[in-house]
């Protein structure tokens, strides 16, 4: 006899306590966890590379198995019971208590690596000497705090990921995006860097799939040398960090909207979707946290802007002799690009902004331009009234280190998943800016067939009101929804659809309100 659930319950079971074995899964996944944590307080483990394993291994297990008994014994389909009455999704006791922990992890990898045992100059000691064999057997080096990072950061996401596949086997489109993205964390965030490393010493160390501003110090000068100098593969890398940002992300966008990165490549995106799932609905789905994001992710994409000029520009000469890109030709160069922006926007898509919208994109354009035509006035290297590598060191400081690492990562439990793809990622602003104003990508509703249940708003990570949009029959089509996809996955209905069309009538905001009277055969002809 089957011993699937086949309950018919609106409103689901009541959650259960964790099983015998969920508890001992658990119990073997913090056992690896444990033997980093013991390491870090100067617990020696002699054999490296054997304690690492058993503890990768371990944190594995201990997910895969409790993954199985979460999910083999019931049936495909919608698996989000309970969430609400669990401390640790619901921002309750144990849901703080992850937080502070994941927060404090990020604060001392970032800027107390010695306690984690990193020696600059000797011999690695305590958990970051665990990981010396991996990293010497991929890039011929120790081990340092970032790699350690990298390996926890695409453990997370392999083992969390095939969670979240068979949590989400229903759906066809939530296996194909996660395996996607645990490829491009494992190759070209982990180990093509490093074994490109060990090949080729001079090349800066490139995570392939982070494009500018996310990688924002991608053409700091140091890194700029350290590509010309590496003949032609540091060439080639250097043309494909630009056309990245130019040409091959602008191209996709079109084409697919911002998920083509945020949801499929982008490892912000894939930790928050994998390690991060269980916190989903967290995310505030007030207009006043819209507003909010609106103008903090904004901000983000000025400063990025100001200061990657900023940087670029101290390092540019004068004499058109010797540089066919000076600073006077790189300032004019911006200063058209960011016009043809704003005027392309404001002349052809100026209805599809907000008000507001309109008043900031205004406002952050003067700043800049005023900014860059006030240049003559500072020292060297002063463009904008700071020092480039003030600006540089302020950003990575506080967008770079505090924003998308302690508090995007460590508030996973107390603000949601996307916190910092939703109010900080400068990345995931331009992507949205070009989603909402020229791409092919919506999410198209079948308001006929809503039901009002509220799935879709309460799993969204970026705190869009779905269901508003589902109610009225309204394309979705918002500059900050990544194309996760999982608004259609936990929908009973169908709904709703991830779709790619024309631009033509892609935005419609008037569309029919369930009940109102209106004439359906006029409306349909009309389309």
């Amino acid at each position: 006899m089957s011993s699937f659930d086949k309950s018919m319950a609106l409103t689901g079971q009541p959650p259960k306590a964790l099983s015998t074995s969920q508890r001992l899964a658990t119990l073997l996944g913090f056992s690896g966890l444990a033997i980093i944590l013991l390491a870090s307080f100067g617990i020696d483990f002699p054999n490296e590379g054997l304690w690492m394993s058993m503890s990768t291994l371990l944190i594995l297990g201990g997910v895969i198995w409790y993954t199985a008994l979460s999910y083999s014994q019931k049936s495909k389909g919608i698996k989000n019971d309970g969430v609400w009455f669990k401390s640790i999704s619901s921002m309750g006791f144990w849901g703080w208590i992850a937080g502070i922990a994941i927060t404090t992890f990020y604060i001392v990898l970032y800027f107390f690596p010695e306690f984690l045992g990193l020696v600059k100059e000797g011999k690695n000691t305590g958990a970051i000497a665990l990981f010396d064999p991996l990293s010497r057997a991929l890039s011929g080096n120790p081990a340092s705090q970032w790699f350690v990072y990298g390996t926890l950061y695409t453990l997370a996401i392999l083992a969390f990921g095939i969670k979240f596949i068979w949590k989400y086997r229903h759906n066809r489109y939530e296996i194909i995006r996660t395996i996607s993205v645990m490829f491009f964390q494992t190759a070209f965030a982990f180990i093509i860097p490093e074994i490109m490393a060990r090949l080729n010493g001079s090349i800066p160390y490139y995570d392939l799939k982070n494009i500018w501003p996310l990688n924002y110090y991608n053409f700091e000068r140091y890194r700029i040398n350290g590509f010309i100098s590496s003949g032609d593969i540091g060439l080639a890398l250097l043309i494909f960090g630009i056309l990245s940002v130019f040409v091959i992300s602008p191209i996709l966008t079109y084409r697919y909207g911002k998920r083509w990165y945020c949801s499929w490549v982008c490892g912000c995106g894939g930790l928050a979707e994998t390690a991060g799932d269980a916190f989903r609905q967290l995310s505030d789905k007030t207009v006043k946290a819209w507003k909010i994001e609106r103008w903090v992710v904004h901000s983000v994409v000025v400063f990025v802007t100001l200061m990657t000029t900023a940087v670029i520009y101290s390092y540019l000469g004068n004499d058109t002799s010797k540089y066919w890109l000076t600073k006077s030709n790189f300032l004019i160069g911006v200063t058209l690009l960011l016009t043809l922006v704003f005027g392309w926007a404001m002349l052809f898509k100026r209805k599809q902004l907000q008000k507001d919208a309109q008043y900031g994109a205004i406002g952050y354009f003067v700043v800049i331009i005023a900014l860059i035509g006030l240049h003559q006035f500072s020292g060297e290297g002063n463009i904008f009234l700071f020092k480039s590598e003030t600006l540089r060191k302020s950003y990575g400081f506080l967008i770079g280190s505090i924003f998308s690492g302690v508090i995007g990562t460590g508030f996973y439990p107390i603000l949601g998943n996307r916190v910092w793809c939703r109010f900080g990622c400068p990345m995931a602003a331009i992507l949205g800016f070009q989603q909402k104003l020229f791409s092919r990508f919506r999410i198209t509703t079948n308001g006929g067939q809503c039901i009002s249940c509220g799935n879709c708003s309460t799993y969204c990570e970026m705190g869009i009101d779905v269901r508003a949009y589902a109610q009225k029959g309204e394309n979705i089509v918002r500059s900050s929804c990544v194309g996760c996809g999982i608004c259609s996955a936990v929908c009973p209905r169908g709904v709703l659809k991830l779709e790619n069309g024309p631009l033509e009538g892609r935005i419609e905001a008037n569309q029919v309100l369930l009940g109102n009277d209106v004439d359906l055969m006029n409306l349909v002809n009309s389309k």
